[in-house]
């Protein structure tokens, strides 16, 4: 189960600190790595759940950058 999904009555409450953002970035690493391996064996279909958890990954990180504007800012400079 993805780091990122988090149940309806515990929605908001959970702190989104660098270490929860590391831990999706290291989860998303793998789930690429899978989704690669399905495809090259030719079980694409079989990959489409890893997809599913990969996505939603990434858009809860976009909205966390989303919300934090000032923080990305300041990271690349």
């Amino acid at each position: 189960m993805s780091v990122a999904f988090v149940p309806d009555w515990l929605r908001g409450k959970a702190e989104v600190n660098q270490e929860t953002i590391q831990r999706l970035l290291e989860e998303n690493d793998q789930l690429i790595r899978c989704i690669v391996e399905y495809q090259n064996k030719g079980r694409a279909n079989e990959c489409v759940q890893y997809q599913h958890v990969l996505h939603r990954n990434l858009i809860y990180l976009a909205t966390i950058a989303d919300a934090n504007p000032t923080s990305a800012s300041k990271t690349m400079e």
